[in-house]
């Protein structure tokens, strides 16, 4: 439900000013998650572009710019996944599994199926005492009902097999017989986990069956059962993508059996009686549960020649599952076809960008668009209010911080100007490096808490500058250089070179001295 004080809020326009708010509790957070990103324009317009066309996308540039921001709206623009790939047991060549691709419909169908075949559930206590009794809820003694794992009545302590006699003799050593007859009784003896009977249906004699189902019954009729029967004549699948998934995977640092699937080992070799089927044991890859969605891979040249790898993914749209170890009994196992029509979106930082494939850049360029991020954006009122929107939004993110009053977005906003300048080296700018400035946000937040404050204020930020500084510039600012810091950082036998595992045993003293 909409809260009345949203419409109260502003929203970042050509009409916003920062005098009009008190503090970033009173700006309203875009419900378009694209609109959330903040100063890269001709990114979010290319990003509606892919999500609409079904295109692919580079985002090239530093980090904390807003490169997986972009690729999560992006998938948050693209609809609902439509199909569920399920991998389905071939008993001819249980090693070579079938994959079926199941429409919403028919997928909404076989579910229902399945929940046709579940029948009715009930309490011990509104079942038939005699079918109670059989299925081990009620004890035949006093009546008491308990979980049927219990062998022994908690009430009377009797065994609740009514088939087992019960010893009534004056014979002092009764107890410990009858303990060993319920031992005896336990092993030889075990409750049925479904019983029938019969019961009369609109003036129809019909058979019914009382099944265990935890701490309740479950009742199956003839037509429950020949469903179930009919479900269980169709050969086992297992469901490898579900059709209610998150369309965006970060397979971000994957593995190759992460990226690209696997086939689980199973001791046993597939074996139908003692092991796992070879269709049960294949795992999906990231190129696959990225099917009708977005596959995000920040720091693309990482995954070196598994870039070939995503190239034929998005050539064919499927990309057959194997076992990759060769030693595990998965290396046998082969599913070809899987589905894996994805939208790629990569990233890299701009010296990297050799490193990625020339094959694969031309893919994305010749069915999608590359993009330089950008680092800075102009400073002007507009832009300052993007930059408080910022701040509301990492506020709201983070959940455990104060809102910021209008003085603390006003020194956040000075900051901004003043990292422009001193990275990006650009004038009447402010910065979109806005990893960083989001860690300000926080510490800011977390002295205000400590301090007990309603919100973050200005001298918040301004503590919270100094120790959001690099190790680089707290050892500038105690040292002079970087080099003085190194020289004072070692200890005295490693200055002497008494130490044989040290830097400074393994160069000359003329160059120890430089760093001194």
């Amino acid at each position: 439900m909409k809260d009345k004080a949203d419409d109260k809020k502003l929203i970042v326009d050509d009409k916003f000013n920062l005098k009009d708010i008190e503090t970033t509790a009173d700006i309203a957070l875009p419900k378009d998650p694209l609109s959330r990103v903040i100063g890269q324009d001709e990114a979010i317009e290319l990003a509606r572009i892919v999500a609409r066309q079904h295109r692919h996308l580079l985002l090239v540039g530093p980090p904390g710019t807003g490169k997986s921001m972009i690729a999560q709206a992006l998938a948050l623009h693209l609809p609902q996944p439509k199909e569920e790939v399920q991998i389905v047991h071939n008993p001819e060549n249980p090693e070579r599994p079938f994959v079926e691709v199941k429409k919403q419909a028919e997928v909404k169908r076989e579910s229902a199926e399945r929940e046709s075949t579940e029948g009715e559930l009930i309490t011990p206590k509104e079942a038939p005492m005699k079918i109670a009794e059989q299925l081990g809820y009620r004890c035949p003694q006093c009546g008491l009902y308990s979980p049927y794992t219990e062998q022994l009545c908690p009430s009377c302590n009797n065994p609740k097999q009514s088939s087992i006699p019960q010893k009534t003799t004056g014979n002092p050593f009764s107890d410990l017989i009858g303990i060993v007859e319920v031992t005896i009784g336990q092993m030889n003896q075990t409750k049925p986990e479904r019983v029938s009977t019969t019961r009369i249906i609109n003036g129809k004699e019909e058979v019914v069956f009382y099944e265990r189902a935890g701490d309740k019954i479950k009742i199956l009729d003839e037509a429950t059962l020949e469903k179930r029967r009919e479900i269980e004549r169709q050969s086992p699948m297992k469901i490898l993508v579900p059709i209610d998934r998150i369309p965006f995977v970060m397979a971000t640092g994957a593995s190759e059996t992460e990226l690209l699937g696997d086939v689980r080992h199973d001791p046993y070799g597939g074996h139908p009686q003692l092991g796992t089927l070879p269709y049960n044991r294949v795992v999906a890859g990231s190129i696959h549960e990225a099917h009708e969605g977005v596959l995000y891979l920040d720091e693309l040249p990482l995954l070196g020649q598994l870039q070939r790898n995503i190239l034929t993914a998005m050539q064919e749209k499927q990309f057959p599952i194997s076992g990759r170890n060769p030693q595990s009994a998965g290396a046998s196992v082969k599913v070809e076809n899987v589905p894996c029509d994805f939208i790629f979106v990569g990233a890299c930082n701009i010296q990297d960008l050799p490193q990625i494939l020339s094959p694969l850049r031309s893919r994305i360029s010749g069915d999608g668009y590359e993009i330089l991020v950008e680092t800075t954006m102009e400073d002007h009122d507009k832009n300052r209010a993007f930059l408080a929107q910022f701040t509301a939004q990492e506020i709201a993110v983070d959940g455990k911080i104060p809102h910021a009053t209008r003085d603390a977005v006003s020194e956040l906003i000075e900051e901004a100007k003043n990292r422009a300048k001193r990275i990006d080296e650009k004038e009447n700018a402010l910065t979109l490096r806005l990893r960083e400035m989001g860690g300000v946000i926080r510490i800011a937040g977390d002295l205000a808490n400590l301090q007990g404050s309603q919100y973050i204020e200005e001298s918040h930020i301004k503590k919270a500058l100094k120790r959001a500084s690099s190790i680089e510039e707290q050892i500038k600012n105690r040292y002079g250089s970087y080099y003085k810091g190194l020289g004072h950082d070692v200890t005295t036998s490693q200055r002497d070179g008494a130490s044989p595992y040290n830097y400074w045993d393994q160069h000359a003293h003329d160059d120890r001295k430089g760093y001194e």
